[in-house]
């Protein structure tokens, strides 16, 4: 567990959701302390079959919640949030652990949420035309489609909806905290921001290859998965408002 001082300010808290990462875990935590070295870390070891929370353990430098059993990513990441709101931290980072991430780019979104007024910053492949990452033709489709649907609905041009590299400030961390969708996370959380006033943003962040790990959305399953997730938007489109306290 890190130390700190009862009196040091909690600011920036580095949320990074894990299932199965004991191939990564370790370099991504130091990767970020490397970049980082003031900010916190904690590991919400998903029911993780593997030595994920051992090996995040041993580093000595982030927090680690054990999650009794496989939840899935959205309840992962709200537990994050959660921790994040218990402790009062001004900002939060939503960072993978499976090494995809470059710590370097965490105050690429930090400076954005603080010049652009934003509350959410999310992290994008694609929102520039550079040589990078590249994923496969389907799921260039449903970002393409997602990113429809969002200026239809919210008037708001998000071109990484899933995107897992997000940065949020207090108001943000508390909102989702309590309303962090969980089926499909990442795309339903762009419409929840903006239909709830939300000021959202996006920049550029370069990603790299897995260190570990393999994705669950590929192939065939990455229409499947755009299909299921359009319609779970559909619903959360006709439901009310939350109202924000």
């Amino acid at each position: 567990m890190p130390n700190r001082q009862r009196n040091q300010p909690k600011k920036i808290l580095v949320i990074i959701p894990a299932y199965n990462e004991e191939s990564s875990i370790k370099l991504v935590i130091a990767d970020i302390r490397r970049v980082m070295p003031t900010a916190d870390i904690v590991v919400i070891n998903d029911g993780s079959q593997d030595r994920t929370s051992e090996y995040a353990k041993a580093t000595g430098r982030a927090w680690v919640v054990d999650l009794p059993v496989n939840v899935g990513i959205g309840s992962t990441v709200q537990t994050g949030f959660i921790f994040a709101r218990r402790q009062d931290y001004a900002f939060a980072v939503q960072f993978d652990g499976d090494g995809q991430h470059k710590a370097a780019e965490i105050r690429t979104l930090l400076t954005a949420l603080r010049r652009e007024n934003a509350d959410v910053v999310i992290g994008s492949r694609f929102c520039e035309d550079r040589i990078g990452f590249k994923s496969s033709f389907t799921r260039r489709i449903g970002i393409k489609i997602f990113e429809l649907i969002n200026w239809l609905f919210i008037r708001t041009r998000i071109t990484d909806n899933t995107s897992g590299f997000r940065a949020y400030n207090r108001k943000a961390i508390r909102f989702l905290a309590e309303h962090y969708p969980h089926d499909f996370p990442e795309p339903e959380a762009v419409i929840l921001l903006g239909r709830n006033g939300f000021r959202l943003r996006e920049v550029y962040t370069e990603m790299c290859e897995r260190q570990g790990g393999r994705s669950s959305i590929s192939g065939l399953k990455s229409i499947y998965y755009m299909i299921k997730v359009l319609l779970a938007i559909m619903i959360n489109m006709i439901r009310p408002k939350i109202t924000r306290s």
